[in-house]
């Protein structure tokens, strides 16, 4: 069946307030994701529970919006884009609602489930519509105002999410989606109510709905409670481990056969969508990592506040601010993966920086990377982007959009567990390698303590400031560390994207066929019954 006629672009007023509206919503979207968090604290003392429960109110969020991210493509046959987008905004201002009311934990993390299976298709599907609004020279424009967004978002999120917390009160974190939601979906109504897509009434792919909830959920709870559990020394974890591998197989064999499959796994056949998508992963698993390094560096080891470390944080989205009209201008003029190649410079570059950091940076110090790290946010996002949804049917471009957000939410959440964990264990080596040098032989040591104990303090006292002393510096060795490595994995990815399109016709070609054939026939063979269909014949490969 051929393709639906794409609508023509908007302009003047229409244009303006279509991206006004889609922005908006992508914003609040987006916001969600990281204003909670600094408000854990509040949410639990105020519900009566403890911080490690507090922490579901994130997780049960990240879960649901991870599963819902890659239905996008089916949803939006069966009800069409604009339908869809503004029934998932509106669904996501009654659970915001919902949450700043609930009166405890459980029913605000049954509203957060809410929130976040209902915000899954709004960012792929303002992305699709945004690029629909433009003409196609300037959909470099289109995405670099959709970015914009995105990327300023989590900067302002924490920010705003502590200023709530400290002086209103946290349920407002949630209540100030409502009236710019409300807005947002009137708007989009009012200019798009007209430009709907088609829709054609699916089958439910049952089997592998279930099967994408088992696995992503139990894959995302993983990475969420991995740390705090001990990985797999924990017999929770490697249950969840097992559930997600198993349930990820099942998947892939059940969704290759099936003829109307929930996740379109054929955009993998594409080189330009594996570039873009496996480029723009990898990425965003490093640059997220250290995003979050360093808010708890600083808080931990550095004495700074949750709005202090924020506003240290802040001056990133700057430059992202400034440089993405630019960027959108230039990308139809040049090779994306020219402007990409730029990003992954300036993100090694920020990566060295950070690791000359030490115990006695000041915040001038600490912001100059952040600053420089927009550029680098900047050249990023808008040129994969680009690279993965070229050569698309805007009918194809929800799917697309949505299957490349849940790689990208994946290898964040893979991020920032690594990140994080190897933080801490090497600060905890380092640590105690330190220690071993306090000993009554050592000069500086006995130096140091004979100073505090002449400043006045006990023995006792002594020996714990020294350990303050220790563990901070301990925790910039770690650090340090991380963003060495950081840098040069980027400079890796400077390769990886040229390399990609020259061997990516080979893979998807000769490998990834042959593979897929090989995945479904012996899932078919292994397990018939899983199929519910004649058992005599496995299903050819779609």
């Amino acid at each position: 069946m051929n393709a639906p006629a794409p609508h023509p672009p908007l302009s003047g007023g229409k244009l303006a307030l279509g991206t006004l509206a889609l922005s908006l919503a992508t914003f609040m979207n987006v916001l969600d994701t990281t204003i909670a968090n600094v408000s854990i604290p509040a949410i639990s003392g105020d519900l009566g529970v403890s911080s490690s429960q507090g922490t579901w109110v994130i997780t049960s969020f990240a879960v649901a919006n991870a599963i819902a991210v890659p239905l996008t493509g089916w949803l939006t046959q069966r009800f069409g884009q604009v339908r869809l987008f503004i029934t998932s905004v509106l669904l996501f201002v009654l659970a915001s609602l919902l949450c700043g009311l609930a009166p405890n934990l459980e029913m605000l993390i049954a509203f957060r489930v809410l929130q976040g299976a209902v915000a899954g298709p709004m960012i792929p599907l303002s992305q699709a519509l945004l690029l629909s609004s433009y003409p196609p020279a300037k959909s470099g424009m289109a995405l670099a105002m959709w970015s914009m967004t995105t990327m300023v978002a989590p900067v302002i999120g924490p920010i705003l999410g502590g200023w709530l917390s400290d002086n209103v009160s946290w349920p407002w974190i949630f209540y100030i989606n409502v009236p710019f939601g409300l807005l947002a979906a009137w708007a989009t109504w009012r200019i798009y109510q007209d430009r709907d897509s088609p829709t054609r009434q699916l089958p439910i792919d049952k089997i592998g709905l279930v099967l994408l909830v088992l696995w992503v959920g139990a894959l995302q709870i993983m990475l969420d409670k991995g740390k705090e559990l001990d990985w797999f020394n924990s017999g929770e974890i490697v249950a969840l481990g097992l559930v997600a591998l198993v349930s990820f197989v099942l998947f892939l064999v059940w969704e290759l056969t099936e003829a109307h499959p929930v996740v379109d796994l054929s955009l993998f056949t594409r080189r330009n969508f594996v570039t873009g998508t496996l480029t723009l992963s990898v990425a965003y698993s490093l640059f997220f990592g250290g995003i979050l390094i360093i808010p708890l560096w600083l808080q931990t080891q550095m004495g700074y506040t949750a709005t202090l470390a924020g506003l240290t944080a802040a001056p990133v989205g700057i430059l992202a601010l400034l440089l993405s009209p630019v960027i959108g201008k230039l990308l139809p003029r040049l090779d994306a993966r020219a402007i990409a190649s730029v990003s992954f410079v300036v993100l090694a570059t920020v990566s060295f920086m950070r690791a000359g950091f030490t115990t006695g940076a000041d915040n001038f110090t600490v912001m100059l990377p952040q600053i420089v790290l927009g550029a680098g946010m900047a050249t990023l996002f808008l040129p994969l982007t680009a690279i993965l949804l070229s050569g698309l049917h805007p009918s194809r471009i929800p799917a697309a959009s949505g299957l490349s957000n849940f790689c990208r939410i994946t290898a964040g959440a893979f991020g920032a567990s690594i990140a994080t964990t190897v933080w801490e264990d090497r600060t905890t080596l380092h640590h105690a390698q330190l220690v071993e040098q306090i000993t009554p032989f050592h000069p500086a040591a006995t130096q140091a303590r004979d100073g505090l104990m002449g400043a006045g303090l006990s023995p006792e006292q002594s020996l714990a400031t020294l350990d303050r002393l220790v563990t901070g510096q301990a925790g910039v060795l770690a650090a340090n560390e991380y963003f060495w490595l950081s840098g040069f994995l980027f400079l890796t990815l400077l390769a990886l994207v040229w390399l990609l399109q020259v061997w990516g016709l080979l893979l998807l070609e000769l490998v990834l066929p042959t593979l897929a054939v090989a995945v479904a026939q012996w899932g078919c063979r292994l397990l018939p019954g899983l199929w519910w269909r004649p058992v005599g014949s496995c299903p050819a490969v779609v």
